[in-house]
C-alpha cells in the first residue's frame, strides 16, 4: 500500500488487492477440471473485486498478493474441498524495483464448499460460507499488515475487522477458527498480533518496513540501523510472549532479505547483534544466521 493511501481518507476509485489465486490439484485423481477453474476465478474476482476499506487506491498502487490453494480431498457429492492455502503478500520498497513480503501464510485447514453455479458474495453481517469467510478474513488481514508497515499500528480498523470475522465464522463448524485449536489457526495467529503484550510487534512491522527496508536506497547504513532496533524488539516480543509462533513466522519470511541486509555489510556489532537475535529465535535456521556474520 502507498504512503498516499496510508492517510489519504477519500472516496473509492479502486479495489485494493491485485490477487492471483492458483488452484492445484494434482493430489486428487479427477478428471473434471470446471469446478476448479470455477473455483480459481471466483475466488479471484472476489478478492479483487470487493472494496474492503473507503480509501482510494491507483491501479499501482494495489496491494500484491498470491493465493495458492492445493485440493487435498475433493468429494463430488458433498461439493466438500479439503485443501492447503499457500498465501503471500508483498509490498515495493520506495524508490527501488525490490518487493519486500510482509505476509506469509500456510494455512492447512482451507476446507469449504463449493460448486460450479455458487456465487460468491460478502455480507460481514450475516457470515453463512466458510470459503468467503476464510477469503475476507485473509483480505483483511493483508490490509492490516500492509497498514502497520507504513505507520505504527496504522492497520488497526481493518486487523479489528478480521477478529469480527474470526467471531462470526466459529460457529460454521469449519477447523481454524476455534480458539481452544492450534496457536497457528486463523484464531491463534490473528489474536497474537493483536494481543498487548505484542504491541512490539506491530512497531517493529513498521520500524522494519517504514524506518528500515524504505530508507535503504537512501541510506544502506541508516536503513540497516533501524531494522537492527526492530530485530532488538522481535526479541522483547519473544521474551514476552515465548509461545508466540510469530518471531518464528517472521525469521522464516526473512531470512533471505536478512542475508542480503547483513552479509558483507554492516558493522561487527550489527551482525553479531542480528545473529544473536535470530539464533535465539529461531535455531533451525542456522545455516542462513551464520551467513550473517560473513
Amino acid at each position: 500500500m502507498p504512503l498516499l493511501a496510508a492517510f489519504a481518507c477519500l472516496p473509492a476509485s479502486a479495489q485494493e488487492l491485485n490477487a492471483k489465486v492458483v488452484v492445484n490439484t494434482a493430489q486428487i485423481s479427477n478428471t473434471k477440471t470446471e469446478v476448479f477453474e470455477a473455483l480459481q476465478e471466483k475466488a479471484q474476482s472476489f478478492l479483487n473485486d470487493h472494496q474492503w476499506t473507503d480509501l482510494s487506491f491507483r491501479e499501482v498502487e494495489k496491494i500484491a498478493c498470491n493465493f495458492n490453494i492445493t485440493v487435498n480431498k475433493w468429494d463430488e457429492s458433498s461439493n466438500s474441498m479439503e485443501c492447503t492455502l499457500l498465501l503471500t503478500s508483498s509490498r515495493p520498497v520506495f524508490n527501488s524495483s525490490y518487493n519486500t513480503t510482509l505476509y506469509n501464510i500456510k494455512d492447512g485447514d482451507f476446507n469449504f464448499n463449493f460448486q460450479t453455479t455458487d456465487q460468491l458474495e460478502w455480507n460481514a453481517d450475516y457470515v453463512d460460507n466458510n470459503l468467503t469467510a476464510m477469503l475476507a478474513y485473509y483480505a483483511y488481514m493483508i490490509i492490516g499488515y500492509d497498514f502497520d508497515s507504513m505507520s505504527p499500528k496504522g492497520g488497526t480498523t481493518y486487523l479489528q475487522t478480521a477478529e469480527d470475522i474470526v467471531t462470526n465464522s466459529q460457529s460454521l463448524g469449519f477447523s481454524g477458527w476455534e480458539s481452544f485449536g492450534s496457536s497457528q489457526n486463523r484464531f491463534g495467529l490473528l489474536n497474537d498480533y493483536m494481543d498487548g503484550s505484542m504491541e512490539n510487534y506491530r512497531l517493529m512491522m513498521y520500524k522494519y518496513h517504514r524506518e528500515g527496508m524504505d530508507q535503504m536506497v537512501e541510506s544502506t547504513d541508516k536503513g540497516r540501523a533501524a531494522i537492527t532496533e526492530a530485530l532488538e524488539l522481535l526479541d522483547g516480543c519473544k521474551n514476552a510472549r515465548p509461545m508466540s509462533q510469530l518471531p518464528t513466522l517472521f525469521t522464516e519470511c526473512k531470512r533471505d532479505e536478512l542475508v542480503s541486509i547483513y552479509s558483507d555489510h554492516g558493522t561487527t556489532e550489527e551482525k553479531n547483534t542480528a545473529y544473536n537475535i535470530l539464533f535465539g529465535i529461531n535455531p533451525s535456521m542456522s545455516d542462513y544466521w551464520e551467513k550473517l556474520k560473513q
